[in-house]
């Protein structure tokens, strides 16, 4: 098994580790180059800047996506480790070293994060290298990596016992690989995990229209969240803004063929909607290229039968 040690400060570990998140965005002010290190579900480590050079927790991969600072900030809000959009703009640009307002940055969706305390830091491993700016990868196939996964597994059965209901973070239907032996099995997608995912899967296009622009894509929720609608690719759909409203309101939705049905409402309650009876009919523009990532029949017959208004 893989896992990588990505290397942060303790500013972003300490305001986010008071604040039990459900994902949050391991953020590269550079995003430049796309991370292919783990695959879904695989862990990844905090591993503190000096002074503290310590490993102080875990959260596990989901995607990542190069966005601008501004959507990076809508997709994750304070789970980005700051107050406001502006303290976020201020760290970036510093780091940068640019006034530039709303720079492209990596985004690293990491979901169920779990925060180890002071007293369960673990120091970094011995061969980790003064030069390393961004992280590294480990493996439990060698010896350092096998018992640093010792040690990161016996301090997470530690804290999956004493801490209410984070057991439950790990138990759900989510397509995740699984650890042998490990104490953790599936990974819950947080809110700004699942909007990422579907957006990778989409290709960042509106799945109706074809929409490229991404500060008017939106994640939809086949069957709403609200409705134990879960947080996983094959209920969601990458759409516009205004599509997504229509969607959520049962004006528009999506038949188990994939096809685009669009409600008569439009015309009898607005007396509009000529923009969008012209893809009444049609099957959608864009759908995620591996198959199990496709929306479900399941959810689509439920957003057919009790969402959409004919």
């Amino acid at each position: 098994m893989d896992f990588y040690l990505g290397v942060t400060d303790y500013r972003w570990y300490n305001y986010l580790s008071d604040r039990a998140p459900e994902d949050v965005n391991f953020w590269q002010p550079g995003g430049r180059s796309a991370f292919r290190v783990l695959k879904p579900g695989g862990a990844f480590l905090f591993k503190l800047k000096h002074p503290h050079n310590a490993i102080a927790g875990v959260g596990f991969f989901t995607v990542q996506e190069q966005l601008p600072l501004s959507l990076a900030w809508d997709t994750f809000q304070t789970r980005n480790g700051f107050d406001t959009l502006e303290q976020f703009r201020a760290v970036i640009q510093q780091y940068r070293g640019t006034s530039e307002r709303n720079p492209v940055i990596g985004c690293i969706a990491l979901t169920n994060p779990v925060f180890f305390k002071r007293e369960d830091w673990i120091p970094a491993p011995a061969d980790w290298g003064k030069s390393i700016v961004q992280g590294k990868k480990y493996s439990t196939l060698e010896y350092t990596g096998a018992a640093l996964w010792q040690q990161i597994e016996s301090i997470l059965a530690k804290y999956l016992t004493a801490i209410p209901n984070i057991q439950d973070a790990f138990t759900v239907a989510e397509d995740m690989p699984q650890y042998d032996n490990s104490v953790l099995r599936k990974v819950r997608l947080g809110q700004g995990a699942f909007r990422l995912s579907v957006m990778d899967a989409y290709q960042k296009r509106c799945a109706i229209t074809g929409e490229k622009t991404l500060p008017v894509l939106e994640a939809a929720h086949i069957k709403p969240f609200s409705e134990s609608g879960p947080n996983q690719i094959i209920n969601g759909l990458l759409l516009r803004s205004d599509m997504h409203k229509l969607f959520d309101d049962g004006y528009i939705t999506i038949t188990t063929d994939l096809k685009i049905e669009v409600s008569k409402r439009i015309r009898e309650e607005f007396e509009n909607g000529r923009e969008y009876y012209q893809y009444h009919g049609r099957e959608l523009l864009v759908v995620p290229e591996l198959v199990k990532n496709r929306p479900s029949p399941l959810y689509l017959e439920y957003h057919n039968s009790i969402i959409f208004r004919p």
